[in-house]
């Protein structure tokens, strides 16, 4: 799970969710999580279903929505803190699909990793204008103390830039999230190979990943 991990933003985005994606898949993107909190059900099916299809060699997970994620037959879910309970969401979705999980300090990591989670989302690493509800930033002790406490896959994300990343990779990010730094700019492909490029370096003699995330395909 070392890279970039893209997250869709129709609200940020210049040229849409779809030519987003294309962008993130061509700069060699192998997670998309396909978030949107405002659009009519049936707009996110439709929109969902376009993307999973896309995303051949990629993991595609939605945001929140379980049920989406099983009508679309995508790889899995990203939940947070306020969203279905970890247990539930596992139940419904089966033992080999992906559930990430946001968590803000050390015990909601530690408790997200004994309960099932595959990865983790830590969240804000830096202050961030993209999520109203994100809350106090993280920093970057914090992401270290987490990568002391749990085995899980780590994505960093809030107000993070081309600066600030390779201070996060350093300390124990396995991958990186940048809404606002990608969607918002005229070449989106280009703005994440910048960032693809920045981690291949600084991954450079890191040693062995982390677990691997399982990979589902169903036909829809």
């Amino acid at each position: 799970m070392r890279g970039f991990y893209f997250i869709t933003d129709a609200g940020l985005s210049r040229a849409g969710n779809v030519s987003d994606v294309k962008s993130a898949l061509a700069a060699g993107v192998k997670v998309v999580q396909y978030r949107d909190k405002h659009s009519a059900p049936r707009l996110c099916r439709q929109e969902a279903l376009v993307l999973r299809r896309l995303c051949r060699d990629a993991l595609f997970l939605v945001n929140d929505r379980v049920e989406l994620a099983l009508e679309v037959g995508a790889d899995g879910v990203h939940l947070g803190q306020d969203d279905m309970d970890l247990e539930a969401a596992r139940k419904l979705l089966g033992s080999n699909r992906i559930i990430g999980f946001t968590v803000h300090n050390v015990a909601e990591a530690v408790e997200a990793e004994s309960r099932g989670a595959d990865y983790l989302g830590v969240s804000p690493i830096f202050p961030t204008a993209t999520k109203a509800d994100a809350g106090r930033p993280a920093g970057l002790e914090l992401l270290r103390e987490i990568r002391g406490r749990v085995a899980l896959p780590l994505a960093a994300i809030g107000g993070l830039t081309l600066a600030t990343a390779a201070s996060v990779i350093r300390a124990g990010a396995d991958a990186i999230c940048a809404i606002s730094a990608v969607v918002t700019r005229l070449d989106v492909r280009m703005e994440i190979e910048k960032f693809q490029e920045f981690f291949k370096q600084e991954n450079h003699g890191r040693g062995p990943g982390p677990p691997a995330l399982k990979e589902v395909r169903e036909e829809v």
